[in-house]
Order: structure tokens, then C-alpha cells, then sequence
């Protein structure tokens, strides 16, 4: 293997690297004002100069300062000298979780993907640095996170049907500070930075302390990109064992090896927890503490239990094979959804067939007793509850998973298989 490929190699994450593997074709840049973002900006307006790449701004304002408009006026401002469309969205905060501070990420990605696709831009670039890494793993280390929560950030990774990049993870929060200074670029100091009360910042003064015992940024980043070649070789191993124990059934996952002894529970964990993303359509995956929960559910008399919008249901081990798991996607996580016959559905299912625009898609649900070959498909009953129907207000028109064609059919596929699934962690 190359040093191009190793994980652990900084070379692998500069800017010049990132974008080359990235190849995109118009680049949007996710800027706040603050000084890491100012710095990609610039590099990133720099590097399109040299390259013909189209290049544009965009700023998030979630609405929680006062002084957040006039910080995306600065970079407006900034933008329109350098000949670079800006664009400045605004958060409505519809509901709240209780964490704010996920709450605004998990906007922000969506804001800007939905952005990036109205402007034909395949690619993001964001400003996470060296030191962001660092406070990252000590959070996580914090929260007795395993190889997966203490790998190195994704240089490059999928989010919202967009791709993002990350080409500052090699450059350190001081070295973008002297860029800006050398090039006479102003930006702006949130004072939030100075709050202890966020965790990153309690993180932050916790690496300064470390520094002494030559526990630094960079320090802590090398460590984070061996963990994440680690990372990728048990993956590697996961997929192997998905083709052996693994199959798709209808959007259903089966563990058809689970708890063999031949499987180590590292990798018999991985394949659960990706199953789980993939039915579930989980952006993270869930708690350790979540998958004792189940474990001692599934080692007690329960022969099934919920979990992440998914019930996973044991099956009794007979002759020399052991039990197998069925994970099926939670009727009660998508009784609200509706969509029109020619969208996805729940994420992941596209329906073909007749379609009109009386007709929607909806969870079969208790209809699945106006199937009357349901039982004919070998599936369980709590699995079709949750699959994809054809309504016409309240008439079941199809059920393609539960025997009743009528013109119609459903495949799984907006996740892609599961193998596929598997490779892009």
C-alpha cells in the first residue's frame, strides 16, 4: 500500500490532495467569519484561480447571536472584492431536542446541501483543522468511545446525497492565523470560543494543559490517523463476513451467523450496528450502552426488541445453526410518512407503477390483512406492517412486499445493497 493510501499519512489530507481525489466540478465553502474558515476561503478562491474551478461562499446564520448578520455581511462583503457569489442562510428553528449544538449541525448540513444542489455544486469544503481533531478525540475519549469515535475525521465523506471535504485537518489553527496575518485577511472571534460551559472549549483548555507532557494537536491527530487505518481494516473484515452471514430480505436485514462463535464480536458488533444505519437510516450510529441494552434483552427470554426506529427480532437456533437475527424497520417510525409514488420513500424505497397524482405512499400498516398472499411471502408480519404501500386516501391500491402487486413493485435501494453500504463507512 502506497503512502497516498495510508490513513495515517498527513500528506494524505492536504488541501492539494484533498481536492485532487475529490475532483469537483463547482465548489461550494462553508464560511463563518471565523479564522479557520476565512483561511479556507481564500485557499479555496486561490486554488480555483489555478485550476478553472468555479467557487462560492455560503454562511449559516442560526440566528443565535445578535452580532451573526453582521458577521455574514463581513464575509459578503469579503466575497464580493474577491468576485466569489456569497449566499447567507437563515435557520428557523422549528423544533427542539434539547442539544443545541447538534441541533444547529445537523441544520447547517442540511441548509447547505439543499443550497449546494439548487447552485449545481457537487462538493463542500469546510474548515476543520488539526486542533479540531484533537478536541474531538479528547471529547470522545471523554465519553469511552471505541476505534470508530477516536478515528481521524473523513478527509472526504458523504452527507445529504452531497459530497464534503475537509482539507485543513494537516494545518493547525496557528498556522491559519499567520496565513491570514501574512495576507492581510481580517476575521472574526466568536466569543463563544471563551465559554466553558460548551464541551469543545472545556476540551480545548484540557489539550493546552496536556501540551506539557507532548500530548498536542498534533500529537493527538497521528494517533487519530492510526486508528483510523485500524478502522479500515476491520471494516475490511466486516464486509468479508457480510458476504458469508449477512442477506437482504425486502429491505430487511438478516444475520443469518448470529453470535457464531467463528465471528469475533468486534466485527459480529460492526455488522449490527451498520444494519441498524442501514434500516434505520441513522446519520450516527447508536450507544454502547443502547447495544448492552439489547444484548441482555436478546440473552433474557425477549425474542425481540426495538431499537433505533427498528425491531430486531431472534429467531431459535435449530440443529447446528445458531439463532438468527431480523432487523425490520419500526411501524411506529413511519406511520407519519407520506410522499407522492414517484419520490423515496422513508429514505430508501422507490416504487414503480402506474403512477397518478391521487396516489401516495404510506406504511402498509394493519391493511396488511387486505393482503391476502402476505403470508405466502415468508416475511413476518411486524416487518410488513412498515413496508411501503400505494394509497388512494384511505384505499389500498398496492403492497409490493406483502404479495399485493397490482401493477406495482418496491426495491430498497436509496441506500444502495448493504455491502455497498458497509464500504462507504
Amino acid at each position: 500500500m502506497s503512502g497516498e493510501e495510508r490513513s495515517g499519512d498527513p500528506n494524505r489530507h492536504s488541501s492539494a490532495s484533498v481536492l485532487k481525489r475529490a475532483q469537483p466540478t463547482r465548489l461550494g465553502v462553508g464560511v463563518s467569519g471565523g479564522g479557520d474558515s476565512m483561511a479556507l476561503l481564500d485557499m479555496m478562491i486561490v486554488y480555483g484561480l489555478e485550476h478553472g474551478l468555479p467557487v462560492e461562499a455560503v454562511t449559516v446564520d442560526h440566528g443565535l447571536r445578535p452580532e451573526a448578520a453582521d458577521e455574514a455581511e463581513s464575509v459578503s462583503r469579503f466575497c464580493a472584492a474577491r468576485g466569489v457569489p456569497h449566499s447567507t442562510l437563515q435557520w428557523n428553528r422549528a423544533v427542539e431536542s434539547g442539544n443545541l449544538q447538534a441541533e444547529a449541525r445537523e441544520a447547517r448540513y442540511r441548509m447547505i446541501a439543499d443550497w449546494a444542489r439548487a447552485r449545481g455544486i457537487d462538493c463542500v469544503a469546510l474548515g476543520h483543522t488539526m486542533d479540531d481533531q484533537a478536541e474531538t478525540f479528547l471529547m470522545r475519549l471523554a465519553r469511552k468511545s471505541g476505534v470508530d469515535g477516536l478515528a481521524a475525521m473523513d478527509a472526504q465523506f458523504e452527507r445529504n446525497g452531497i459530497r464534503w471535504i475537509r482539507p485543513l485537518l494537516g494545518r493547525s489553527r496557528a498556522e491559519l492565523r499567520e496565513y491570514l496575518v501574512n495576507r492581510s485577511i481580517a476575521w472574526i472571534e466568536d466569543p463563544s470560543n471563551e465559554n466553558r460551559q460548551f464541551e469543545r472549549i472545556r476540551a480545548r483548555d484540557a489539550l493546552s494543559a496536556l501540551s506539557g507532557l507532548g500530548i498536542d494537536a498534533e500529537a493527538l491527530s497521528d494517533v487519530s490517523h492510526q486508528l483510523a487505518a485500524a478502522r479500515q481494516a476491520l471494516n475490511y473484515y466486516a464486509v468479508q463476513e457480510a458476504t458469508r452471514i449477512v442477506a437482504e430480505d425486502h429491505g430487511d436485514i438478516l444475520l443469518t451467523g448470529f453470535r457464531q462463535p467463528s465471528v469475533p464480536d468486534e466485527i459480529e458488533r460492526r455488522l449490527l450496528v451498520s444494519a441498524l444505519q442501514w434500516v434505520g437510516g441513522l446519520t450516527y450510529p447508536p450507544r454502547r450502552s443502547a447495544l448492552a441494552e439489547l444484548e441482555i434483552a436478546l440473552c433474557g427470554e425477549a425474542r425481540t426488541h426495538t431499537l433505533c426506529g427498528c425491531i430486531l427480532s431472534l429467531s431459535v437456533s435449530s440443529g447446528e445453526h445458531d439463532a438468527g437475527l431480523r432487523i425490520s424497520r419500526e411501524y411506529n417510525a413511519v406511520k407519519s410518512i407520506h410522499c407522492p409514488t414517484d419520490q423515496m420513500w422513508d429514505g430508501r424505497w422507490k416504487l414503480d407503477g402506474p403512477h397518478a397524482a391521487d396516489l401516495e405512499i404510506r406504511a402498509l400498516g394493519d391493511a396488511v390483512k387486505d393482503c391476502p398472499e402476505w403470508r405466502e411471502t415468508g416475511r413476518p408480519r411486524t416487518s410488513l406492517l412498515s413496508s411501503p404501500a400505494v394509497w388512494r386516501g384511505d384505499q389500498l391500491i398496492a403492497a409490493p412486499v406483502a404479495g399485493f402487486l397490482n401493477g406495482w413493485t418496491a426495491s430498497a435501494t436509496g441506500r444502495g445493497s448493504f455491502t455497498q453500504f458497509l464500504l462507504s463507512r
